[in-house]
C-alpha cells in the first residue's frame, strides 16, 4: 500500500502513546473516533497482549473499520453512538483517546464527561487528544454542524478552506470538499480543540500536567499531576513538549501540502477553462 501524501492518523504517534500507556500500566482504553480503524488496530494489539480491552466510540465508522472489527476477539467492542451519549455508559477507563469531531463544543464536553466518570470511580485522568495543532487548535471543524447547539456553533462553510497565517477562511486551501465544514474565522472564544482543552482545565482544576507534541496536526496529553505514573509519563513527554524543531518541521510539511493543493486547484481550473473553450468551438 502506498504511503499517503499527508500523514494524519493518531496511529503515527504510537511510539509515544504506547510508551505512555506502558508507563501508566493502563489496561482499559477507550477511543472516540475510529474512522478507518488505524489507531484502533494499534490500541487493540496493545491491549490484547496485556489482557485489556478497547472500547471504540463512533456513530458512523467506515466499512473498513467494520471489516477489521469482525476479525477481533473479545478484547474490542464498538459503541455506535455519539461520544456525549456514550461516555457515561462506557464509564471510567485508564486512558482515553479523543479524535472525533474537532470543535470546541464537542471536545469540551467530552473532557467534562470523562472527568466526571473517572472522578466518580476514583481513577486518575489520562487523555490523549489529536488535532490540538493547526488548523483545528483555534478553529472549529464540524462533520455535522446541526449536532452542535447554535449558541456554541461558529459561522461555518462547507465550501471554504483554511491556509496558514490567515484567520479568515479562503476560497481554496485545506478543505473538506463536502466532508466537513470549517469555521470561517480562526480564534476567539469557544473556537477550536486547544481552546476547549484550556477552557476545560480552567473549569475543572486538577492540577493537571499537559504536553503538546507539535507534529502530525498535534498530539496533546492531559493527565493528573498526582497520577501514580505522572513522573514516568512526564519523562517520556518532556523532550517532545512544544519541541521547536518538530514545530518547524510540521509547519514546513503543512506549507508544502498547501502548495500541492494550490497546484491541484490551478490544474483543475485550467482543465475546466480548456473544456469550456472546446465546447464553444464545437458549438
Amino acid at each position: 500500500m502506498s504511503q499517503p501524501l499527508l500523514i494524519h492518523s493518531l496511529a503515527e504517534f504510537a511510539e509515544i502513546t504506547l510508551t505512555v500507556l506502558d508507563a501508566a500500566e493502563a489496561r482499559e482504553l477507550a477511543e472516540i473516533g475510529a474512522e478507518h480503524g488505524g489507531n484502533s488496530a494499534v490500541l487493540a494489539e496493545w491491549v490484547a497482549a496485556r489482557g485489556g480491552r478497547l472500547t471504540s466510540i463512533d456513530p458512523a465508522p467506515s466499512a473498513e473499520f467494520f471489516h477489521w472489527l469482525a476479525q477481533q476477539a473479545g478484547h474490542v467492542r464498538h459503541v455506535p453512538s455519539d461520544s456525549h451519549g456514550a461516555i457515561p455508559d462506557v464509564g471510567a477507563c485508564d486512558a482515553w483517546f479523543i479524535d472525533g469531531d474537532h470543535n470546541w463544543y464537542t471536545v469540551f464536553h467530552e473532557l467534562s464527561l470523562i472527568h466526571r466518570v473517572n472522578r466518580a470511580a476514583g481513577r486518575p485522568l489520562l487523555v490523549f487528544l489529536h488535532d490540538v495543532g493547526w488548523p483545528w487548535a483555534r478553529r472549529d471543524l464540524y462533520y455535522a454542524p446541526e449536532r452542535v447547539p447554535v449558541g456554541y456553533r461558529q459561522p461555518w462553510s462547507y465550501e471554504l478552506g483554511v491556509t496558514l497565517d490567515s484567520e479568515q477562511a479562503i476560497a481554496g486551501g485545506f478543505r473538506g470538499c463536502g466532508a466537513f465544514a470549517v469555521a470561517v474565522r480562526e480564534g476567539g472564544e469557544r473556537n477550536g480543540v486547544l481552546t476547549a482543552v484550556e477552557d476545560f482545565v480552567a473549569a475543572h482544576p486538577g492540577p493537571y500536567c499537559w504536553a503538546l507534541v507539535p507534529g502530525v496536526f498535534g498530539l496533546g496529553v492531559l493527565f493528573d499531576q498526582d497520577h501514580p505514573a505522572a513522573a514516568k509519563i512526564a519523562e517520556v513527554l518532556a523532550p517532545l513538549h512544544e519541541n521547536p524543531l518538530l514545530a518547524r518541521l510540521e509547519r514546513s510539511r503543512l506549507a508544502n501540502y498547501l502548495k500541492v493543493i494550490e497546484w491541484q486547484d490551478r490544474c483543475a481550473a485550467e482543465r475546466a477553462a480548456h473544456g469550456a473553450a472546446m465546447d464553444t468551438v464545437a458549438a
